[in-house]
């Protein structure tokens, strides 16, 4: 069991912008030719990704934080097991709400999970498909 002060560093180590995965995703879409706007601050939700001329916004959701339904995500802390609980699904609330802002506002959204970018051709298919294609979000 750790110490409170050894808690608190490492929570404070904890990025919420250019996490490993995120920068995974914007080297690859960079490589791929695309080019976008970091975070911003106009759009609901501040997609980590944002493609003004396609009006396509990508999030890269860390599984933990988010409550993906991978091994990751579905991960919860034995201690203070209830503060945890909430706090993902307050997250999630929140991803949901800005997610439907910017489909009302006319943007298409893609969210790439962590566990997503460890298999980079996957990850390149899902990108090009999406940004590629017209109006179609897979």
């Amino acid at each position: 069991m750790e110490s409170p002060e050894v808690r608190r560093r490492t929570m404070q180590a904890v990025k919420s912008k250019d996490t490993a995965p995120e920068m995974a995703v914007r080297r690859l879409a960079h490589r791929m030719g695309y080019r976008f706007r970091l975070h911003r601050k106009d759009l609901p939700g501040k997609p980590d990704l944002v493609f003004p001329r396609l009006h396509k916004v990508l999030f890269v959701h860390g599984c933990f934080w988010h409550g993906h339904d991978c091994a990751r995500g579905a991960r919860v802390p034995v201690q203070n097991r209830a503060y945890w609980t909430n706090k993902i699904a307050r997250n999630q609330h929140r991803d949901k709400t800005a997610q439907a802002s910017l489909r009302a506002l006319g943007w298409n959204v893609l969210v790439i999970w962590e566990c997503e970018t460890r298999n980079e051709d996957a990850l390149r298919k899902r990108i090009d498909v999406f940004l590629f294609n017209a109006d179609e979000t897979p």
